[in-house]
């Protein structure tokens, strides 16, 4: 296999290609990806950042939670990992995803993506077309234990014109409305963000930041990414 094209569509967002190959350094690993407008957007090869979202949310609710079940909420599918990282959880009842792009719901369900058989037999799961965002602005008609963000490449660097406002103080206390007592707000970013930090700590008690490096093998470089938590 050198390269496979599983998917090639336009979207709102321009065009979304889902594309399977195998690494040429690594003889027999078969990597996922997904372009966008033809530039990178994510893989299945390094998905510890994405992962962490989940883990680390779900741990930082469990801290105030008791042992109720918890109820998430994440904003954008992707391939999946975040949602499934917070399902290894068994105190988490319930996930639920929104997804932008009806596409990307469809590979899940066309099993066209790695995690696709896992998360279409998990029965906590339920993932819907919509706006994360514009659902995080409404009135609150359930409260979340954990809600983890990962849509846009960063707060100051964003996918489409969809998270206007969100990333504010304005927008993150309209944000807060939707979670339990104690409860978590994640948001994923590739790069540090220095004003969303402030907003953070202007709306959240407790505000923390992890940093996910790994070696990107691929390119001979470290690379990390950012995780912002307010509870």
């Amino acid at each position: 296999m050198s390269l496979e094209i599983l998917a090639y569509e336009p979207t709102s967002l321009g065009v979304l290609c889902l594309r399977r190959r195998e690494l040429l350094s690594r003889p027999g690993t078969v990597v996922t990806e997904v372009t966008l407008n033809h530039e990178f957007l994510m893989s299945s090869y390094l998905t510890e950042s994405e992962s962490a979202l989940g883990a680390i949310g779900v741990a930082l609710a469990q801290e105030t939670a008791g042992q109720r079940k918890l109820d998430v909420l994440v904003g954008g599918l992707g391939l999946g990992y975040t949602a499934a990282a917070a399902l290894q959880s068994e105190q988490v009842g319930s996930v639920e995803v929104v997804e932008f792009l009806p596409q990307v719901i469809g590979w899940m369900k066309e099993g066209l993506v790695p995690l696709a058989a896992q998360l279409n037999s998990e029965p906590r799961l339920r993932i819907s077309n919509g706006d994360i965002y514009a659902r995080l602005a409404e009135p609150a008609m359930q409260s979340f234990d954990l809600i983890a963000i990962d849509v846009d490449h960063s707060p100051d660097d964003v996918l489409g014109g969809q998270s206007e406002g969100f990333y504010s103080v304005a927008g993150l206390e309209t944000a807060k409305k939707h979670l339990t007592p104690g409860g978590v707000l994640g948001v994923w970013s590739y790069a540090a963000s220095t004003p969303l930090l402030d907003n953070l700590q202007t709306v959240f008690a407790d505000v923390r930041v992890e940093q996910v490096t790994v070696m990107n093998d691929l390119i001979h470089e470290e690379q990390t990414d950012w995780l912002f938590f307010g509870r």
